[in-house]
Parts: C-alpha cells; sequence; structure tokens
C-alpha cells in the first residue's frame, strides 16, 4: 500500500477508535477488560482509541471488539456527518 493509500482512511480509523471508546465506556469496562474479552493487547487497543492517532485494525480485530461489545460491527462504521 502506498503512503498515499494508507494516509486515504486516517480519518476513518481514527473515527472507528473514537466509536470503539465510546462503547467501551458505555459497557463500563476498562481498556484492559475490552482488550482480554476481545483477546488482544491493551496496548494496542489504547493506540486504536488515542484521541488523534490513526491505528489500522484489521476486519478481525474489529470483529473481535464488536462481539466484545455485544454490539453490531456496523456500529462501530457509522459516522456522523461534520
Amino acid at each position: 500500500m502506498s503512503k498515499s493509500s494508507s494516509n486515504r482512511f486516517t480519518d476513518v480509523y481514527i473515527q472507528i477508535g473514537i466509536k470503539i471508546s465510546y462503547y467501551r465506556k458505555l459497557r463500563g469496562y476498562s481498556q484492559a477488560q475490552l482488550a482480554e474479552k476481545a483477546n488482544m493487547s491493551s496496548g494496542f487497543l489504547s493506540q486504536v482509541e488515542a484521541p488523534g492517532m490513526a491505528v489500522a485494525i484489521s476486519l478481525e480485530k474489529l470483529l473481535s471488539i464488536a462481539e466484545a461489545l455485544q454490539i453490531p460491527p456496523a456500529k462501530l462504521l457509522e459516522f456522523e456527518e461534520i
């Protein structure tokens, strides 16, 4: 993937991280708790959720997070128009 291609989705990755953080807090989970439920490191989850940080996330990880949060995966991809 070229540099321009990876930068193309920066805003999307940031928005996904914000959504994950929102639903995690809604469920009352800490990052460590969600990471354990989703079978990933809390360090990775922390990077994904970090405000302004665009971290690529695989579909498998996205699905695992949605399952751990007990929400449809599409909820993590629904963004508000600015």
